[in-house]
């Protein structure tokens, strides 16, 4: 049995119909930006919000962190195989295999070009096709970032003497590695991959390549 609704009535609220992230924004007293680094701020909100089942409002402080976004790329190449690459999280103490990706921190840069140019840097790779996949809300509880997830495919290499990044820090010592696609869905489920943004990437195009990818939207011209 489907989970349509007959022509001419209106879904129920809850209803698979009607389940989709909507923009909402519950009224902010004051805000004010606690810290403010290199890569992210932190920032405190007072927001007026239900007090209970009882009706009435209270507010209430929230704090967040201020992010400004990221683009990930799935590279996708001929084989059927994804890159991923091996990089030092010192914040969970791990060295984690995750997908190519970098910061929104290049103003008025479109997210499709900051995924293209993370993808010659850190993994010395030009695509052909660009298809947008589902893009992330990380975890909406503590920050605003928004992770844009792109599948690349086409790939070819780049010339050392075109890619003048230097790698530093974390990204030192990546660790490169090529895995089919079917494979590194199974790292998924066994627990051997855990950075969300792969989880997300890998599982998300396992699903559209049942059709060819044909339902994913193609930005390669953007």
């Amino acid at each position: 049995m489907g989970t349509g609704t007959p022509t001419g009535q209106q879904p129920e609220p809850g209803t698979p119909a009607q389940v989709a992230d909507v923009p909402a924004e519950w009224p902010v007293e004051s805000s004010q930006e606690r810290y403010r680094g290199p890569v992210f701020g932190l920032a405190t909100d007072r927001v007026e919000m239900p007090e209970g089942p009882g009706g009435g409002t209270v507010v209430a402080a929230r704090d967040y962190l201020l992010h400004p976004g990221a683009a990930a790329v799935l590279a996708l190449d001929e084989q059927g195989r994804v890159l991923l690459q091996r990089q030092y999280r010192h914040a969970v103490r791990h060295k984690l295999w995750e997908l190519p990706a970098g910061m929104l921190d290049v103003q008025g840069e479109p997210p499709v070009e900051t995924a293209r140019r993370e993808l010659v840097e850190e993994a010395g790779l030009r695509a052909r096709t660009w298809h947008e996949l589902p893009s992330v809300l990380p975890s909406p509880g503590v920050t605003d970032e928004v992770v844009h997830l792109f599948l690349a495919r086409g790939l070819s290499p780049v010339p050392e003497e075109e890619n003048g990044f230097v790698r530093r820090h974390e990204e030192a010592e990546l660790v490169a590695a090529w895995v089919p696609l079917e494979e590194a869905v199974g790292l998924v489920l066994q627990g051997r991959v855990r950075n969300g943004i792969t989880v997300i990437g890998i599982l998300a195009a396992r699903t559209a390549a049942q059709d060819g990818f044909a339902d994913l939207p193609d930005v390669s011209a953007r």
